[in-house]
């Protein structure tokens, strides 16, 4: 059943025009209008001029078609590229190295091709100096903590997170915190220390025992899972300004994601969401076309199990859901995916920027460093050429805005293997969307 879901969604999906997206579903039709990601219940025959203008050589009446129904407008979004945003989120790398040794780790088991290393406490002051001094008064930034394994230098960490709260509140800016951790090195005290501090957790786990043991295991081949939940267990008691969220990272080898889903959802997570393996290092555990169409299948049956749920009055953490719903509701329309090499940067160990976390000593993200300020000239380029307007074949698809045009390091290592994917899932959304209550399940 899930199979023949994710293809009829697939179908569904397809580009016909990318101006817009006609969706007939539960006896009502709608246009989906790329322009500003609007949605608009329409009627019957303005619903057949549309089909019949796309399937046919009407093409060219499809603007006039808009107009007259006031459904077009002003460009949302034009050709001109970002210049010099505001940088509001920074990445630090505190550790580039890790204990574990996952099967797929875009950051080569933390140490991102290199040898192992810390972040010498004087990089992290800095970087916190240049997100805050950088950004106006009254602003609100985001430092995030990445490795490696972060908590592998939790000293640095601790004092970066004290010194941006300080620079911040001297600057009247507020400074959220975040990080991504294994789990396997969390104490009692960190809990105390980001519960504190309002930090957003995120701990990887790749599913149940199984299947997270084979994806995660320690360097010796060990499993991490158990070890894993006995270190969480204050995170997960002690959340209250802290979310604790669990990320699974889907790859062939664990596509059971409503059973992972719920067992996660059990243990107190606050959220937890889902992201396909598109672009390893190695190429191993990489998911290829039919594997993304079976996952399409196991995300659109969590989405109805969400949607049963916040009909009964529950609530349902299913991050994916949650998010799609938000962006929808909202009309996201966006030229990127997210907001690397703009509001957002990396910083190595070393001092160096790079356009996100992931481009940590990557050339092809390279953004300047610490000590010489951000190389304008290159982020220039790198905003220009990453345009959704310029990527193929994001220019001829109608869920264009929505997308951005896909992660940007998944999409210069690997292309676009996933779109049929990422249009199948929209199209569910979108469905789903309309059948819900406005603001349905968004706690």
């Amino acid at each position: 059943m899930s199979a023949a879901s994710a293809r009829h969604y697939m179908t569904a999906a397809a580009p016909r025009t990318p101006e817009l997206h006609l969706i007939a579903a539960d006896g009502a039709r709608h246009v989906f209008v790329a322009n500003g990601s609007r949605l608009f219940e329409i009627d019957e025959d303005l619903f057949a001029g549309l089909d019949q203008a796309i399937a046919g050589e009407g093409r060219v009446v499809l603007p006039e078609l808009l107009s007259k129904a006031g459904l077009a407008g002003p460009a949302a979004i034009d050709d001109t590229p970002l210049s010099s945003p505001t940088v509001h989120a920074l990445s630090l790398a505190v550790a580039q190295k890790c204990n574990l040794g996952c099967s797929y780790c875009y950051a080569q088991q933390g140490e991102f091709g290199g040898r192992p290393k810390d972040m010498p406490l004087a990089t992290a002051l800095a970087a916190v100096g240049m997100l805050t001094d950088g950004a106006p008064e009254g602003a609100r930034l985001n430092l995030a903590f990445m490795g490696g394994e972060p908590l592998t230098n939790r000293a640095v960490l601790r004092a970066a997170t004290l010194h941006a709260e300080q620079r911040g509140k001297s600057r009247n800016q507020t400074v959220t915190f975040s990080i991504t951790t294994n789990g396997t090195l969390v104490e009692e005290e960190d809990a105390v220390f980001f519960e504190e501090h309002g930090f957003a957790v995120s701990v990887s786990l790749d599913g149940t025992r199984q299947s997270h043991d084979a994806l995660r295991p320690y360097r010796n081949g060990r499993g991490s899972f158990d070890a894993i939940l006995r270190r969480i267990a204050p995170l997960l008691a002690a959340q209250e300004r802290m979310q604790v969220s669990a990320r699974v990272t889907v790859t062939p080898r664990n596509l059971d994601l409503r059973e992972t889903l719920d067992s996660l959802l059990a243990l107190g997570f606050h959220s937890v969401g889902f992201s396909p393996m598109l672009a390893s290092p190695t190429g191993r555990d990489e998911m290829a076309a039919a594997d993304l169409e079976l996952m399409l299948g196991e995300m659109i049956d969590c989405g109805r199990e969400f949607e049963r749920r916040v009909a009964m009055g529950e609530r349902y953490a299913f991050a994916n859901m949650v998010s799609a719903m938000r962006e929808i509701g909202r009309g996201t329309h966006r030229p990127y995916p997210c907001g690397a090499g703009a509001g957002y940067l990396g910083v190595s160990a070393e001092g160096d920027l790079s356009a996100c976390h992931r481009f940590v000593g990557d050339e092809a993200g390279a953004m300047g460093s610490l000590s010489g300020g951000i190389d304008a000239e290159r982020r220039a380029q790198w905003l220009a050429e990453r345009h959704v307007h310029l990527q193929d074949p994001c220019r001829s698809c109608w869920a264009r805005y929505l997308c951005g045009g896909g992660c940007h390091h998944e999409v210069i290592r690997r292309g676009r293997p996933a779109c049929d994917y990422i249009r199948g899932w929209l199209q569910y959304c979108i469905e789903a969307y309309l059948r819900l209550p406005a603001g349905a399940g968004l706690s």
